[in-house]
């Protein structure tokens, strides 16, 4: 499937998180490999909680999550894709010692992170929480359920009245959102439900384009 890509962790991750979203079978061999990869990258230097670590193009460049919203911050990456990679990880499953030990150590290192003061259910900013949401829907982390209740509270005290939730990402909040099995959600999504039928009358252009149209598509048949 040429899923790994060893000058981008970035393109990697799409190209896994491409796979994850369309139901694609990825060979158990390519399953292995992307996973033994994406494990050593865990704890390089420029890590952000000793989680995956972006390469040099990764920091040099904007990068695109799977809806095509970018980051360009050095802390957004590096964030963002030791969310991402640890939630791919524990997609592939791959039972490698390799694979579990990086795995369990980027999470011991984002779990530290967490201690202090924040508002339940939430990082640093949008984007940075709705990564902590997608790594925690899979399983990682802890407190699932809390955290997750806690976070769609707080998404809706940042509604903007038009059919957006101002500092989250439209379109990364709601695939993270179609992941999440909570009353609450149904009640958001409804709530941008007018942004989603004008956004789907529109042609799509890129591959980003076409991902949030069948994303809204996914959206409008669990509402």
């Amino acid at each position: 499937m040429g899923l790994l890509n060893t000058e981008s962790l970035a393109v990697t991750i799409d190209n896994l998180n491409d796979a994850f979203f369309y139901g694609k079978q990825i060979p158990q061999k390519e399953k292995a490999e992307v996973a033994m990869w994406i494990a050593s990258r865990q704890g390089l230097q420029r890590s952000y909680a000793r989680m995956m670590t972006p390469t040099e193009s990764d920091f040099e460049s904007g990068v695109k999550l799977f809806t095509g919203d970018t980051v360009r911050t050095w802390a957004g990456k590096a964030h963002i894709l030791g969310e991402e990679s640890c939630r791919a990880l524990i997609l592939l499953n791959v039972n490698r010692v390799g694979v579990r030990a990086a795995l369990q150590s980027a999470t011991e290192g984002m779990l530290r992170r967490l201690i202090g003061e924040r508002t339940l259910g939430t990082y640093c900013c949008g984007t940075c929480t709705i990564s902590y949401w997608r790594h925690l829907v899979v399983g990682g982390l802890e407190n699932q359920a809390k955290e997750l209740k806690a976070g769609i509270i707080n998404l809706k005290k940042h509604r903007d009245g038009k059919g957006r939730w101002g500092r989250y990402p439209f379109y990364y909040t709601l695939l993270a959102l179609s992941e999440i099995d909570l009353p609450s959600v149904k009640s958001e999504l409804k709530y941008a439900a007018p942004v989603m039928e004008r956004a789907m009358k529109r042609s799509a252009g890129d591959v980003y384009s076409q991902r949030r149209q069948d994303l809204i598509t996914r959206i409008f048949e669990k509402i």
